[in-house]
């Protein structure tokens, strides 16, 4: 799963703020954003919980889906995270 194209979504500590990001190193890339490394959006407003991810065979297939997730309402993101994570946990741990 290392080097396989993931979308992810991060979530503030109180749920109030939802980043959609794409990486082709996603235990890597959270550990960064946890860390505070990301400059930017994630950075800014503490969004560090991972509640979301999916993996794709190509990073343009990955890509082209987190444009779409971008463009999704707040209320279609949230139902996409409560269909397979309904209590919103942080999904990092389980990817160690």
């Amino acid at each position: 799963m290392n080097k396989k194209p993931v979308v992810y979504i991060l979530a503030s500590a109180n749920k109030r703020v939802l980043y959609v990001g794409v990486t082709s190193q996603l235990v890597t890339r959270i550990w960064q954003h946890r860390n505070n490394l990301v400059g930017g959006f994630s950075h800014k407003y503490q969004v560090h919980n991972l509640v979301h991810y999916e993996r794709f065979d190509s990073m343009t297939t990955a890509i082209k889906r987190e444009k779409q997730l971008k463009k999704w309402r707040r209320t279609w993101k949230e139902q996409l995270i409560k269909e397979n994570n309904p209590q919103w946990l942080d999904l990092y741990d389980s990817l160690l």
